[in-house]
């Protein structure tokens, strides 16, 4: 039996790919190392692509140091539906016509969403009240009240308007909700919205560019993951710890 200690800890990037949890990640990681000890940093949505952090046997210890950083997203939101789960996995809730909107006033919408400010995490989230997490109150039909939470955009783009789509990129706190700035973002307009599409390229300073693929992750060997382990030694100097 191998000691904990002895087995190789680091972070492991992953490139999520779309249509499965986090935690199906985490589960592929655990055959193909053979390993228990393993968690990730920052659930992605199903629908959602992108940068997954895997945190293995002593990095676990580092999760909410790692949970804590700056994000960077890129997405699309569709206006003219807003759903019940503020993206395009949800049920339609309402329909509207979108009017012929100018770019500046969409500019307008985002720019209302810029420095701190308080978003209302949305009914299907992780967040658990009374110790039941908010999603599966939601299934059952129950709405309950969500405290708001301090959240900023240090940055935004978009990228491309063609409507009903908008593509942009944000650079955005820790427990922010992209989804949720896609919904209020169409409350805005006055035309409702919704998440079209969701990928993380940058957590802290973990980009893509040393991400697995899931494809990969699937039929690699265990050395070929622990040598693409960022080691805890070069994360420490990352964060200049």
């Amino acid at each position: 039996m191998h000691q904990q200690n002895d087995l190789p800890s680091g972070v492991l990037l992953i490139d999520k790919a779309p249509d499965m949890t986090s935690h199906d990640v985490v589960a592929i990681a655990r055959r193909q190392l053979n390993m228990k000890k393993i968690g990730h940093c920052g659930t992605l949505d199903p629908m959602a692509t992108g940068l997954l952090m895997l945190v293995i046997n002593r990095a676990t210890k580092i999760q909410d140091l790692l949970m804590s950083e700056d994000k960077n997203y890129t997405g699309t939101l569709t206006l003219g539906a807003t759903t019940s789960t503020q993206d395009k996995q949800g049920e339609i809730e309402e329909e509207k016509e979108v009017p012929d909107l100018s770019a500046e006033q969409i500019k307008e919408a985002f720019d209302g969403f810029m420095g701190p400010f308080e978003q209302i995490p949305p009914m299907v989230s992780a967040i658990k009240k009374d110790g039941v997490p908010l999603y599966k109150l939601a299934r059952k039909g129950q709405v309950v009240e969500r405290k708001p939470r301090a959240v900023h955009i240090t940055k935004y783009e978009i990228t491309r308007t063609e409507l009903p789509e908008i593509d942009f990129s944000v650079d955005c706190s820790k427990g922010f909700y992209v989804r949720t700035y896609a919904h209020d973002i169409g409350q805005k307009l006055g035309c409702g919205a919704h998440l079209s599409e969701l990928r993380r390229t940058r957590s802290g300073k973990f980009t893509l560019d040393r991400a697995v693929s899931v494809e990969d992750l699937k039929i690699a060997s265990r050395e070929n993951l622990v040598n693409s382990f960022i080691s805890l030694a070069e994360i420490s100097l990352m964060r200049g710890a």
